[in-house]
């Protein structure tokens, strides 16, 4: 499943760097499946639904950090746990319970995401 940032989030910034696929954002900012990917051009997303990869979408959260789950892998096929809950200082990255995925569609979208 992918991960979440709860509303216990102190806008201390520490996840995001860690994040290898670029799918946290601080709050309020827009996002792009062309940050930190390979993506480029009209995608055909795994959900199946369609996405410009340089469009600019709307904030998940606006006033904490937040995961976008379409980007979030849990960090699988690069380390052995998410590293945005391993360097949190308040345990706010907690699993999605509304996004369950198996480590075969993880890997699958890590693939997806970095061509």
């Amino acid at each position: 499943m992918a991960i979440i940032i709860t509303d216990e989030c102190i806008n201390c910034g520490a996840c995001e760097p860690e994040c290898p696929n670029n799918a946290i954002y601080e709050g309020g900012a827009e996002w792009r499946y062309s940050d930190g990917t390979s993506l480029v051009g009209q995608l055909n997303l795994l959900d199946g639904s369609q996405a410009e990869a340089d469009a600019e979408n709307e904030p998940v959260d606006m006033d904490v950090y937040y995961i976008v789950p379409n980007k979030c892998t849990e960090c699988a096929g690069f380390h052995e746990e998410p590293q945005c809950a391993a360097v949190c200082p308040v345990d706010c990255c907690v699993p999605d319970e509304n996004v369950v995925e198996t480590e075969d569609q993880l890997l699958a979208k890590k693939d997806f995401l970095h061509l």
